[in-house]
């Protein structure tokens, strides 16, 4: 799923895990490690992400999945790269969103141009 299509108020944990390619374990892990994540609970305990709960989250998989850190090295970047991290997160999600809208466009074109 896209940053685009992030639509629902609330996830579950086998969507946000399906989202990340991750299994929901790994979410459970980092929930207990990382302070920053940090989902809604139902009255039944049910996790609840939110989309800014799934952003941090995908800055945490970046960091873990794709660049190697550690999660001790995580705590570590987060405290001290908090807004960086997060600019990058915006500045990817909206290059995604502009990739996408040239991508329709071009289609358009060539649908007009034919």
């Amino acid at each position: 799923m896209k940053d685009s299509e992030v639509k629902k108020i609330y996830y579950s944990i086998s969507e946000v895990a399906s989202m990340l390619n991750i299994p929901a374990s790994t979410l459970r892990y980092w929930e207990k490690e990382l302070s920053s994540v940090n989902p809604r609970r139902s009255q039944g305990g049910t996790r609840r992400y939110t989309a800014a709960d799934i952003n941090e989250l995908r800055i945490v998989h970046r960091l873990v999945k794709e660049e190697g850190h550690t999660i001790e090295g995580v705590k570590k970047i987060m405290r001290s790269r908090r807004n960086t991290e997060l600019n990058k997160q915006e500045a990817l999600r909206r290059l995604v969103a502009i990739r996408s809208e040239l991508v329709g466009m071009l289609e358009e074109f060539d649908r007009i141009s034919k």
